[in-house]
């Protein structure tokens, strides 16, 4: 090989290693792959809306059907912020919670959501932002860990709550495992209520393949439930 051929291998090496770099963020859209703690600042949760909260509880049902339609970032945004978002300067959040210990992290696996590529994303509430967590459409795979419930798959986003126990019972002791599975309703009655406000349908869902769950979310954690949201 000589100095020349040596030269232009090393030219083509460095304009594909520039390419791959320009091309990194579009990467990610197209197939499932790992990403680190990338932010996206969620747009400020409305704390007045168009419908009641007695409208709201009055109109309330478990909706399993779905319009092939991506809610937008703000929808996305008052779900979450409803789910365990900060609602006082002293750090208290939406969903009653014993101590409080604040038990639960919320993972959203994205379809379809204006603006947002999809992926399985992770809720701060201190910053009401998305950190993501793996990129890629991981709805059917959520789908088959939720022995097969086609709204599962067929919402546009599915939000999940995900227990860590040891923060209330290294409190509460054994009972405050009750105390999760009661803040798990707190929680979910907030998304439902939401969901309906918003125009919104959802269903909570409990039968899943808990393993096959946290390994879709990369969490250690205990999903206790799945809510699928969309446009009926």
């Amino acid at each position: 090989m000589n100095y020349r051929t040596v030269a232009y291998s090393v030219v083509i090496m460095v304009l594909v290693s520039s390419a791959l770099l320009l091309l990194k963020p579009y990467l990610g859209t197209l197939s499932e792959t790992e990403v680190t703690g990338e932010l996206i600042v969620l747009p400020e949760p409305r704390r007045t809306g168009e419908m009641s909260v007695e409208e709201a509880i009055a109109e309330r049902r478990s909706i399993r059907s779905y319009r092939d339609e991506p809610l937008t970032l703000s929808e996305l945004s008052q779900l979450l912020w409803a789910a365990q978002g900060i609602t006082s300067a002293n750090g208290y959040r939406s969903a009653p919670s014993a101590g409080p210990t604040y038990p639960f992290e919320v993972y959203v696996v994205i379809g379809k959501v204006t603006g947002i590529s999809p992926g399985v994303y992770h809720y701060i509430p201190e910053k009401h932002a998305l950190e993501i967590v793996k990129s890629g459409d991981f709805r059917k795979a959520l789908q088959d860990a939720c022995l097969g419930q086609e709204w599962v798959g067929n919402a546009p986003v599915d939000i999940v709550l995900v227990a860590f126990y040891e923060r209330t019972t290294k409190v509460y002791g054994e009972r405050g495992i009750r105390y999760v599975h009661m803040e798990a309703g707190h929680i979910g009655q907030n998304i439902y209520l939401e969901a309906t406000a918003l125009g919104l349908g959802t269903v909570a869902v409990g039968a899943f393949d808990d393993r096959a769950v946290a390994k879709i979310l990369g969490t250690e954690g205990n999903p206790l439930y799945v809510f699928p949201v969309g446009r009926p």
